[in-house]
């Protein structure tokens, strides 16, 4: 089993029944080595959902729809935990949409395949979904709709879990209209970042910086900006919306969503101040490795772990 603060194979837990927190027997961590705080982290993803025979598989789309299958979850797992990642992120991409729990046993089977955090979200409505995708062999777990539904799940999550294992995730829109709280200039246009639900396909008209800042003070330890503007068109981060969350909290903030290659991810690092960019198809595809990736942001003086 692997704690919710970064891992080492064979790393051990001592679990506290009366908490269901989960602490390392050991102090070392990935997540919090002293060199790490200070590197950019290079996290490829996989959305996973069920085939037509129900066995879970890869897929990757464009917009958050089209979706293509690409490959088994767990094999891909191994060859990303080979390949040099910082982190790995597990997304069951309908759960959620579905009313389903998160295939957890797929989960815990991948969780043996690689040796670096795993964060894991789709499906994580209650405390105990957090519990138990936690004892599956996640260290982090990754929640947007149910957050938004039941902020106080982040409070519960944080002081139960730990912040560190609290990744709260925004699906965000492109809205033009005067409804936002906060507005980014884009091609001359004003325009405001929108939360949706249930893979994107439903808005809630709540405003992406208020709802960061309101999780960062709930306490979570991360924030996971997706775009479904720039989702697998391969142009490049949503720019401004990355910025934007950026530049109102303080909790490391994962771009995602639109990486066509290692300019893009130089550019949410220095441009708009990412912690840590995630890409899926450029990787899936073989268009990239994370060595190569890591290699160009080297080269320009992006901190990273080679």
């Amino acid at each position: 089993m692997n704690g919710c603060t970064g891992r080492e194979e064979g790393q051990q837990l001592s679990v506290d029944p009366a908490k269901d927190s989960y602490e390392p027997l050991r102090t070392e961590s990935i997540a919090f080595q002293p060199e790490m705080t200070l590197t950019k982290r290079v996290i490829p993803c996989i959305d996973v959902d069920l085939d037509d025979e129900g066995n879970p598989a890869v897929y990757t789309g464009v917009n958050f729809e089209n979706l293509e299958y690409t490959g088994d979850p767990v094999s891909m797992a191994k060859t990303y935990n080979e390949a040099g990642a910082d982190e790995f992120v597990f997304l069951d991409i309908t759960a959620s949409a579905e009313g389903r729990v998160t295939m957890l046993d797929t989960v815990s089977t991948v969780a043996d395949e690689v040796f670096i955090p795993l964060t894991v979200g789709g499906g994580i409505r209650t405390r105990e979904d957090v519990k138990e995708t936690l004892r599956a062999g996640a260290d982090k777990v990754s929640i947007n709709t149910a957050a938004l539904d039941r902020p106080e799940l982040i409070t519960d999550g944080a002081a139960s879990f730990g912040s560190q294992c609290m990744v709260i995730s925004v699906d965000a829109r492109r809205r033009y209209d005067e409804a936002g709280d906060f507005y980014a200039a884009i091609d001359g246009e004003s325009c405001w970042f929108e939360c949706t639900v249930k893979g994107g396909r439903e808005g809630t008209g709540v405003d992406v910086v208020a709802w960061a800042r309101e999780a960062e003070s709930r306490g979570a330890g991360e924030l996971f900006v997706n775009s479904i503007d720039a989702d697998g068109t391969k142009d490049g981060y949503d720019i401004p919306l990355t910025e934007a969350v950026c530049e109102n909290v303080g909790t490391p903030v994962i771009a995602s969503s639109g990486c066509g290659g290692p300019e893009d991810m130089e550019e949410a690092f220095v441009e708009a101040g990412a912690d840590a960019a995630l890409a899926a198809s450029i990787f899936h595809f073989g268009e990239y490795s994370i060595r190569e990736i890591k290699e160009h942001l080297t080269e320009r003086d992006v901190p990273v772990r080679l």
